[in-house]
Parts: C-alpha cells; sequence; structure tokens
C-alpha cells in the first residue's frame, strides 16, 4: 500500500510539473540548495495591508487564509514569482494558469518542488500540508496589489533631525573616518558604526528593517544606507558621535541607494531605486527631500513585453559624467541618467539581459559590470562612450557583489565574480588598450569550495583574493573563506576557518560573509553571522599572514551581514 501511494504521489507531481512547465529545463538545469536559500528570500510586503479580490472561480478561502496565504507568500515566495505573481526569476502564478491546473495538481507541486527551480516546501518541512493547501488555493485567486507609494507618501516619512545649518562646520571627533566600517545588523534593524583602527563600537544606530548597502556622499563625510524596507538614513560622520540627520522611505521595499559624484555636483542629489513600487527617486544630497520619482514599468529586453514590476536592483555613480548607472532586474535594461538637469531628465536605455542583479566598476572606473544573475551573464557597460561593451557568458547565477578587481599575472587587469549555482569564479579581462585579446572575455574560470558564494574581494595593495560561501549546505563552506594567491592561482586555495576563530560556542547557525578589506589594504574583515538570538561576531585577519588578528565581540552586533569600509565604498574600490 505505501509503495503504491508513493508512486502516486510521485505520478502527480511529475504530472504537475509538467503543466506549469517545470520539466521544460529539468534536462538541462538542476537547482542547488545555495540557490533556493538565495531566492527564497523575504519580503517587507508581507507586513502591509492588501485588499482581498474574490475571484467566483478560484477555491473559496476565509479573510483569514487569504491574510495568512499572502503572508507566507511575500515571504517565500514573492522575490521569485514577483509581487503580482506575474513572474521575475521564477514562473507566473496567475489565475489564468493556476485555475486550469486545479488545487490538487497545485498541491503537489509545492509539496515537492521541480527540477526547474521549485523548491520542495512540502517536503522540506519548510511548510505544513495544510499551508501548502492554503498556497494552492491562495494562488488560484486573483493576486493583491501592494499600495503605491508616490510623493505625498514619501513626504509624510521625510525627516530632518538636525538641518544643514545646524550641523557642523567642521569635523567634530577623533575618529579616524575614512577607516570606518558600516556594519548592517541585519535582524535588529540597525547598522553598527566601528572603528576599523580600535575595533571599538563608534555608535549602533536604528534604520531600516535588514540594510540592504551602504554608500558614500563624494565628501565621505555623509553616509546612507537603506533597509529592504525603503527607509534611507543619512549619517554625518563629522559629528562628535555619528548619527541619523535625516531619514526618508523611498518605497515599501528596496535595495539600493547612491549620490551625485561628477565633479560640480558632490554630495548635491542622492538616488534611491525601488522593488516595490518599480521606480528610483531622486532626493537632496543634504536633507533627502524628494524631488522627482521616475518609474520603471515597461518593456523587457528580450520578448519587448510589458513587465509592471521591473524592480530597481542596483545603482552606481559614474566617474566620467553627471550620471547614476540604474539596473533594472526584469526588464533587463541598464539606464544611464543624466542628473545635471533633474527637470528635463535625460536618460539613455542601454538592453543588456534580463534579471540584473549587483555589480562594480573595474580598476579605471570606466567599465560597470553587473550581473544578470538568472542570464548567467555580465554586462560591460561602458560609462565613456555610454553603450554596452559587450555581454559575457559566465557560470550558473552570478554574484559578485561589486566583484574585485587585480592584475593577472598573465592576462593583466581583470574582474572577477562569484557563482551561487556552482563553484566557478570568473575572471574577465577588463584593458581593451594593452589587453584586447583579453578585453570583456573570460580568460580564467578557477574553482571555489562550492556554490553559495555571494561576495568576492581583492585590494590594489594585497596579493590575495577572497572568496565566501555563506549559502552552501555544508558547515565546512560556509563557515570558512578560500584564499587565492593571485600570482599563483593554479595552486588553488587556502581555506581560513573564520568561524572556528570566532570561538562562539552557543550552536548558532554561522556563516561567513562578505569580506571587506580596510583602507590600508592589510587586514580583511568578515561578518560572522548568526542567528538573531545567538552571539555572531566580526573575524579580523591579517593579509599579509592569512592569521588571525582580532574578534569583535559585542551584545549589540546582532546578526552581522554586510560590512562597507568608508574609504573603499567612497572611492569604489573593491
Amino acid at each position: 500500500m505505501k509503495t503504491t501511494v508513493v508512486r502516486k504521489a510521485t505520478t502527480l507531481a511529475l504530472a504537475a510539473f509538467a503543466a506549469l512547465g517545470g520539466l521544460a529545463h529539468a534536462a538541462d538545469k538542476s537547482v542547488t540548495q545555495p540557490e533556493m536559500n538565495y531566492q527564497a528570500g523575504a519580503s517587507p510586503l508581507a507586513g502591509e495591508p492588501m485588499y482581498q479580490s474574490s475571484n467566483p472561480k478560484a477555491p473559496p478561502m476565509t479573510q483569514a487564509e487569504f491574510d495568512k496565504a499572502r503572508n507566507i507568500y511575500f515571504q517565500r515566495c514573492a522575490g521569485c514569482h514577483g509581487v503580482l505573481r506575474k513572474g521575475a526569476t521564477g514562473k507566473p502564478l496567475t489565475p489564468d494558469i493556476t485555475l486550469s491546473k486545479g488545487t490538487d495538481y497545485l498541491k503537489v507541486f509545492i509539496k515537492y518542488g521541480s527540477p526547474a527551480g521549485m523548491p520542495n516546501w512540502g517536503t522540506s518541512g519548510e511548510l505544513s500540508d495544510d499551508e501548502v493547501d492554503l498556497m494552492a488555493r491562495y494562488i488560484q485567486q486573483d493576486p493583491p496589489q501592494p499600495p503605491e507609494f508616490g510623493m505625498a507618501d514619501m513626504k509624510k516619512t521625510w525627516k530632518v533631525v538636525i538641518p544643514p545649518d545646524q550641523r557642523p562646520t567642521k569635523k567634530m571627533n577623533n575618529y579616524n573616518i575614512s577607516n570606518i566600517f558600516s556594519t548592517t545588523l541585519r535582524d535588529a534593524g540597525e547598522i553598527a558604526l566601528i572603528d576599523g583602527d580600535t575595533k571599538q563600537i563608534i555608535n549602533v544606530i536604528k534604520t531600516g528593517y535588514a540594510v540592504h548597502i551602504s554608500r558614500l556622499s563624494a565628501s565621505g563625510r555623509y553616509l546612507f544606507v537603506i533597509g529592504r524596507d525603503a527607509k534611507i538614513n543619512m549619517i554625518d560622520l563629522w559629528m562628535a558621535k555619528p548619527d541619523t540627520v535625516a531619514e526618508v522611505r523611498v518605497g515599501l521595499e528596496a535595495r539600493s541607494v547612491d549620490t551625485s559624484k561628477y565633479k560640480g555636483y558632490e554630495d548635491k542629489l542622492a538616488i534611491a531605486g525601488s522593488y516595490w513600487p518599480p521606480q528610483y527617486t531622486i532626493m537632496r544630497g543634504d536633507t533627502l527631500e524628494p524631488l522627482k520619482i521616475v518609474s520603471t514599468r515597461g518593456m523587457t529586453v528580450d520578448k519587448q513585453e510589458y513587465h509592471p514590476e521591473p524592480r530597481v536592483a542596483s545603482i552606481v555613480a559614474s566617474h566620467f559624467k553627471p550620471e547614476w548607472v540604474v539596473n533594472v532586474k526584469e526588464t533587463g535594461k541598464t539606464l544611464l541618467v543624466d542628473y545635471s538637469d533633474i527637470n528635463a531628465l535625460k536618460t539613455t536605455e542601454i538592453g543588456t539581459a534580463r534579471f540584473l542583479h549587483d555589480g562594480g566598476l573595474d580598476s579605471t572606473h570606466r567599465y560597470f559590470m553587473v550581473a544578470a544573475n538568472q542570464s548567467n551573464k555580465i554586462a560591460a557597460i561602458d560609462l565613456k562612450e555610454g553603450k554596452l561593451a559587450a555581454l559575457i557568458d559566465v557560470g550558473k547565477i552570478p554574484h559578485p557583489g561589486r566583484g574585485a578587481n587585480f592584475v593577472h599575472p598573465k592576462y593583466g587587469p581583470v574582474w572577477s565574480t562569484g557563482d551561487l549555482g556552482d563553484d566557478g569564479i570568473s575572471l574577465i579581462g577588463t584593458d581593451p588598450v594593452h589587453h584586447k585579446a583579453q578585453a570583456f572575455k573570460v580568460v580564467e574560470t578557477i574553482k571555489s569550495q562550492g556554490g553559495g558564494s555571494l561576495f568576492i574581494k581583492s585590494h590594489p595593495k594585497s596579493h590575495h583574493l577572497y572568496v565566501d560561501n555563506p549559502l552552501n549546505p555544508d558547515p565546512a563552506i560556509s563557515h570558512t573563506v578560500a584564499v587565492y594567491d593571485i600570482n599563483n592561482l593554479t595552486k588553488g586555495y587556502t581555506v581560513l576557518p573564520i568561524a572556528q576563530w570566532a570561538g562562539l560556542n552557543d550552536g548558532g547557525a554561522m556563516r561567513v560573509v562578505q569580506p571587506e578589506y580596510n583602507k590600508a589594504g592589510d587586514e580583511v574583515w568578515f561578518a560572522v553571522w548568526s542567528a538573531k538570538d545567538k552571539q555572531s561576531a566580526i573575524v579580523v585577519v591579517d593579509d599579509k599572514t592569512l592569521k588571525l588578528k582580532a574578534v569583535i565581540k559585542d551584545p549589540r552586533l546582532i546578526t552581522p551581514t554586510g560590512h562597507f569600509n568608508v574609504y573603499n565604498t567612497q572611492n569604489d574600490i573593491y
């Protein structure tokens, strides 16, 4: 009897996968645990009120069931399938597709997963059978739409804590500001400012939820951080105790912020990109007053089809022109936004590849290298000429952070990225003048410890390359980092036991994430990220000897993840 039931479940699962297109890629694409860990990230939209639209053809749901299912969807599913379920990196789950499949098919699909990318939510224990049934009925309902977030909404959240004319006219502290680290305390909704010289915490500042990145003004005086809930804090590093001087919320979910850095526009403007609503906002650089909102809804670069929620993934300030590089995820477009006159905004639209994510500049700052992660490509954008230099095929789901620049002993200047979906590290030539044959091509692929890499880092004063793997399911890998000698890449990597060096013994699920150099380039900092109710730490490694140099522990260091050195971030050194 048991064998018959299993066979029946397997048959239903295969039918469900085929009905939803799941088997279309099963032969050529397998989904790894690191990919599942990455794609299933929670969305702040889970807590937003939304209207239940009743579809008479859909299975009945009470308001309580609908609200519970909506919360699960935005916690587990929206990152892949989109806010409106129109499809993003995952397939569309709109009623025109799901209703014809029926609840039984959908339950099996949700429970068992798919070789094409659907996690096995039921058999993994993430969802109970009742929750699987709930979600199967939910995705047959009309998708609820979160509210828009326009200028009036932003103005209600805008707060100038200390006006510009009341701020210091000179630096009022003795900190070596250029060597301060801004460290995300993810689940606490805070950042810690840590003195890179003394390794002491300067201040812990309340921010939005899960700060995604920290960016600096051109002068290096102001630090901007943005949470996943789209709240921006502007922090004045000149104050006796650096703290927030202005804040605003630019949407309901976001990832990116930067400032105007071109000569003559230093510290004048700031920009932030939102996941929802799909738009970017230009603000005053000294107060965060929102000045202009621009929607990113539009046609995709490949099929030329309208997409209702193209998320703004990453933004970087050009060093060549008064422009921001705005990368739009779902449409696969890189926008060069000219901020010299925001009342007559000029935008250059460059078609690259879909699902743009993160990236960084090459060593000359002329080329922006951005990962189109689900397309397995890196797009090289020429910021001087304002055009696409190349689309480069790389490994499975590249996730470079800002990448790593160094001089390869054979191929000259390269920019590098690790992958989430495999163990490859792609080294891409970036010198079309002296190394034309290697320019914008993968000149070498080296092996890492495994998949699940989020960040890769080097420094002009170092001969090392560091690669993390925090989303790898093997603790022997996620607790360590791989280090390569740039001058002898063929000898492979050295493994540093970062989590072991942290000396945390409370049973937390530690993950080592984001190598970050200090200003001098002789130390590398790592976050040892544990659970919210467990102890975490920052581990500092001597780059010359690869030995432990310091461990920073403090009860206030709750779930540290990203950390950004002021000088390196300000000057795009990585």
